[in-house]
């Protein structure tokens, strides 16, 4: 009897112990925001809260040192946090400025490593001037909601924006508020100083966390240098340059892939980061077509060309950056005229650079080796026309623009032809000069056919 006692009062004192360890044992999941706040780190605090989301975790921990970066993809993590079922936590482990600012005004737990800061949120352009007066209000406004939604002192946060808040005891008026670790803890504003992670754990009481972090994968950090503007630089001019040569050479294929290839590598990373939308990527691709009906269709080069320019610099450049419908304001400051200079300036080096080295690189070694150039005599099999040398000498009327290549009519039959001339319009009367390689030679006669 007393044996069953005591094993009775063991397995309940252990069921005790485990219920303790369960409730105890809580999984915090963290991530890191070491860069500039922009599409990549939005991509990447968006998987790690969707991952501690699948994996049920209590905590969600961003550890926190950048200088700022975009408004609006720093609202699209403010709303996440704000939004957030679990707990969130922002770790200030030196740096938490600007947007940075607003990220941890939307989280639970602030906590700051010692000699860290956080504030000086004003919206500035690159060159650190302060932007007009209706971003400053628009960012004054997430600043106080977002300290609210937390039961933070708004008119605090609004000094963080706002040099004309008056705060005596925190800064000197006509200053932007900006914080200590000892002074944000004096005013209520973080919950306390810590030299570690481990330290916030011990503060919150959460003595057998279960930490799980967020690991970078090979395809984050390819899309992180993909939607680097120095890189994008280069894949446009790999876009360009390759649309030039399949101009150049019509039929080639290869340069059309080259273009096909760094346009998917272009669009493809910042359609994932949520910048390029499609009608953005659709207005670039109106504008290829048009530039193609212009060169081979259209005679003489007008609407459609320049329109197509225009198309293709705007489908590129608002691919850059964030905008709703040509509504940049959700964008920073400046990001707009950047996005044009960078396709502005690669767009120019490529045309400098494909007239400087074209010539030369179709007629490498390397591109020979990309591009059919064995004979397909009829003597061993193949055939692909009916011309024969009796059409030397015979007159006909050109069907599409020649530059060079394009159509003429001879007898009511269409035929692939070279203009001699260099460019020929359609409706001009031409005669053929010679015939080789499965192509008539053509130059045009003065008068121009009238139909």
């Amino acid at each position: 009897m007393l044996c069953k006692c005591i094993k009775s009062i063991f397995l309940f004192s252990l069921f005790m112990i485990m219920n303790i360890i369960a409730v105890n044992a809580q999984t915090v999941f963290k991530t890191n925001l070491k860069e500039d706040v922009g599409p990549n780190s939005w991509r990447i605090i968006k998987k790690s809260h969707d991952q501690a989301l699948a994996e049920k975790s209590t905590y969600f921990l961003i550890e926190m040192n950048t200088f700022g970066g975009a408004v609006n993809f720093a609202d699209s993590i403010r709303t996440l946090l704000l939004n957030s079922p679990m707990k969130t936590i922002v770790y200030v482990n030196n740096n938490a400025a600007s947007a940075g600012t607003l990220i941890a005004l939307a989280s639970d737990y602030i906590y700051m490593n010692s000699g860290s800061s956080i504030g000086a949120a004003a919206v500035v352009n690159e060159k650190g001037e302060v932007m007009p007066e209706k971003y400053q209000s628009y960012m004054r406004g997430l600043m106080r909601a977002t300290a609210q939604a937390k039961g933070r002192d708004p008119k605090m946060a609004e000094a963080f924006v706002d040099p004309s808040v008056s705060m005596i005891e925190y800064k000197e008026d006509g200053k932007i508020l900006t914080f200590t670790t000892k002074e944000a803890i004096a005013a209520n504003f973080a919950n306390g100083e810590v030299s570690n992670i481990s330290d916030i754990y011990t503060d919150l009481a959460i003595p057998l966390a279960n930490e799980r972090v967020y690991h970078v994968t090979t395809i984050d950090k390819i899309i992180g240098f993909l939607v680097n503007p120095m890189i994008s630089g280069l894949l446009i001019m790999g876009i360009i340059a390759g649309i030039y040569f399949e101009l150049q050479t019509p039929g080639i294929g290869f340069a059309f892939l080259v273009s096909l290839i760094c346009a998917t590598l272009f669009f493809a990373p910042l359609y994932l980061q949520g910048l390029a939308e499609n009608w953005e990527i659709a207005l670039f691709t109106i504008g290829v077509i048009l530039i193609a009906l212009e060169v081979f269709v259209i005679p003489g080069f007008g609407v459609a060309g320049i329109l197509g320019i225009i198309f293709v610099i705007c489908g590129l450049a608002f691919s850059m950056l964030s905008n709703d419908f040509l509504d940049f304001k959700i964008s920073q400051p400046g990001l707009l005229m950047n996005a044009f200079l960078i396709v502005g300036a690669s767009m120019v080096l490529s045309v400098i650079l494909m007239i400087l080295f074209g010539r030369n690189i179709m007629k490498s070694r390397v591109f020979k080796m990309l591009v059919l150039k064995d004979e397909q005599l009829s003597a061993t099999g193949y055939t692909s026309s009916t011309i024969n040398p009796d059409m030397i000498n015979k007159v006909g009327m050109s069907r599409t623009v020649l530059r060079p290549s394009g159509k003429i009519e001879i007898d009511g039959i269409w035929y692939d032809a070279v203009a001699l001339d260099g460019f020929i319009e359609v409706g001009e009367q031409v005669y053929v000069e010679k015939h080789e390689n499965y192509n008539l030679f053509v130059r045009k006669i003065s008068e121009k056919v009238i139909e």
